[in-house]
């Protein structure tokens, strides 16, 4: 290439990085101190420092900005984010995530909407749970094809008694809980399942 390709400049103000990580951090913040019901666009913008406007232009309702205020504090955005390469690292990140208290209220506020507020939940369900579902099982998938688990092993019903232990430990644990007892509360439920993790191969 000997030239410069120059992109038009799209008409409008730029958007600027910090407001919309402004805008997000406080929807966040409401979310987990107030709840959904109690958390509007107004609060958001007061506590962001912006006008309504402002956020009406980067996000279209509430329930749209409150997803992608969750999302934010996802770190699996990338194509290759969520390919675990066995359970126990899928668990370890689980288990890493886990152990913030941060995402632990904000888990319970999500889940908490279910019947005042369900759309919020079903359009998280919708733009990011399918994804990580789709990886979960692959992983589950692929441990059992090492034999880690029984062949007549249903890995539907290990998925959702997985995803069930989340939600009990985000009501019965403490927040206090280290990322090493959590991954090893997640195993002591595999293992009454027959699995067996492969030994490692020698070096």
């Amino acid at each position: 290439m000997t030239g410069t390709t120059h992109k038009p400049r799209l008409p409008g103000r730029p958007r600027s990085q910090e407001v919309d990580a402004a805008i997000l951090s406080a929807a966040l913040d409401l979310l987990i101190e107030r709840g959904a019901g109690h958390t509007s666009i107004e609060q958001v913008a007061q506590q962001a420092g912006v006008t309504r406007a402002t956020v009406y232009r980067r996000f279209p309702d509430k329930t749209t900005l409150l997803i992608q205020a969750i999302e934010s504090v996802h770190q699996d955005h990338a194509p290759d984010a969520l390919e675990w390469p066995d359970i126990e690292q899928m668990l370890g990140q689980w288990a890493a995530y886990l152990s913030n208290p941060r995402n632990r209220r904000m888990l319970r506020r999500l889940y908490g909407t279910v019947d005042d507020y369900p759309e919020l939940l079903q359009s998280y369900r919708n733009s990011h749970g399918k994804r990580r579902a789709a990886a979960e099982h692959a992983t589950l998938r692929r441990s059992l094809d090492r034999g880690e688990l029984s062949q007549d092993t249903d890995l539907d019903v290990v998925q959702q008694l997985l995803n069930g232990a989340v939600l009990h430990h985000l009501g019965t644990y403490p927040d206090t809980e280290s990322a090493d007892a959590i991954k090893a509360y997640f195993m002591a439920i595999l293992r009454q399942v027959g699995y067996q993790p492969a030994s490692p191969t020698p070096g």
